[in-house]
């Protein structure tokens, strides 16, 4: 045993060392492992919830939309039919020239006190006679003051006192996700309220009208709906509904408003001329494909390739020619046809518009001095189930 003593003191040595560790440093013998970062929220105070109900908002709003209800004297269907020499002495000739009522319902918004009613132009389009019932009860005639059929808006005027005007968001604050109620009058059963979220904004392309610009929500809103509000949850206005993409002719999710900044300012000039005034440059410009870039030398597709002038036009006098590639308007690239049209709709006439141009090899500036659009319209006013490629994708566009 003696030839191993000088082997206890090591040893013990070492085991009152390890325990030392054990007590005071533990971490230094646990597995290693990965710190991962979880980022934990204490549950949320009542303050921080949704609330309960949207009645205060809706019944903020509710008043200052409108029933609207035309009517429109249109031919018998089988005037034709009588007035053929062959059978016509075997009927009434008078029979023949009967005419009929053609009734048709949608909603309206009442933007001011003075009875100026916002809503849709393909509401009250070819009517002989539009009736506005408020919620109250009351009726009465209204009379056409003005419509854009590039946006789908139109402005009745209507002779009552106390009238409850609704109050106006700027859509320009608005955010996916952010809620939204729709109000009308869908199908003819009466006011209605609908729920939901603003699905997306800035809407285009979408073949509706000249001029898009529109709120995406899922809000149900159905035939009869159209020119009626749409609003926050404070209940004021931030669109005016216009239309839905549906395959069986209801609500599926899908439903488009006019922004309400869009909406004041038509009703505006509506009200102060008789028409909206926008500028004009007079091009028909095509986008850019990949194939044409690579023709042209051009590095990427941000430009529009000019189609057509027209003869006289801003753009004529200007020195554009086509076959010119568009490649900055006002200082800034090209993006799409939709969003350079816009832009310099919305150029008050007379305005100085500094272009920047490809031409045979080389990059031009000149500069087009901005006139009124004349007056040319071509509205479409729903979105077909299944659209074609030609509908869908629209490369032209009048400037």
């Amino acid at each position: 045993m003696q030839r191993f003593a000088f082997l206890v003191w090591p040893i013990l040595s070492g085991i009152l060392a390890a325990v030392a560790l054990l007590i005071y440093l533990p971490d230094t013998f646990a597995p290693q492992t990965n710190t991962v970062q979880i980022r934990q929220v204490d549950t949320p105070s009542t303050e921080m919830r949704g609330p309960f109900s949207y009645a205060d908002a809706v019944e903020h709003a509710a008043s200052s939309v409108v029933n609207i209800y035309t009517r429109t004297v249109v031919p018998s269907s089988n005037k034709q039919i009588y007035s053929d020499p062959s059978i016509r002495k075997y009927y009434d000739a008078k029979t023949g020239h009967k005419e009929r009522i053609q009734s048709s319902l949608g909603s309206g918004v009442i933007l001011s006190p003075e009875g100026y009613i916002a809503t849709n132009n393909h509401v009250i389009s070819g009517a002989d006679s539009i009736v506005v019932a408020l919620k109250d009860g009351r009726e009465a005639t209204a009379t056409v003051v003005g419509n854009d059929p590039d946006t789908d808006l139109a402005v009745l005027k209507i002779n009552l006192t106390n009238l409850p005007s609704i109050t106006v968001s700027s859509s320009a604050n608005l955010r996916v996700g952010d809620v939204a109620l729709a109000i009308g009058n869908p199908f003819g059963v009466g006011q209605t309220v609908t729920m939901g979220i603003i699905s997306a904004t800035g809407r285009n392309q979408l073949g509706l009208n000249t001029y898009e610009d529109f709120i995406q929500t899922d809000a149900a809103i159905n035939p009869g709906n159209s020119g009626g509000a749409l609003i926050n949850a404070e209940g004021n206005l931030i669109g005016i509904n216009t239309a839905i993409f549906t395959r069986s002719g209801g609500s599926q999710g899908i439903g488009f408003a006019i922004p309400s900044d869009q909406a004041k300012q038509v009703m505006q000039d509506l009200i102060d001329h008789g028409r909206v005034i926008r500028g004009w440059v007079g091009v028909e410009a095509q986008e850019i494909t990949p194939e044409l870039a690579e023709s042209f030398g051009l590095k990427d597709t941000k430009g529009l390739i000019i189609a057509g002038i027209y003869r006289d036009g801003p753009a004529h006098k200007a020195g554009l020619l086509p076959g010119d590639i568009l490649l900055e308007i006002g200082g800034k690239k090209i993006v799409n046809s939709f969003n350079s049209m816009y832009s310099v709709a919305r150029m008050p006439p007379g305005t100085v518009l500094p272009v920047k141009i490809w031409r045979n090899g080389e990059a031009k500036e000149l500069e087009i001095t901005v006139t009124q659009r004349p007056a040319i319209a071509n509205p479409i006013t729903e979105i077909p189930a299944q659209p074609s490629t030609e509908e869908t994708n629209k490369e032209k566009a009048s400037q």
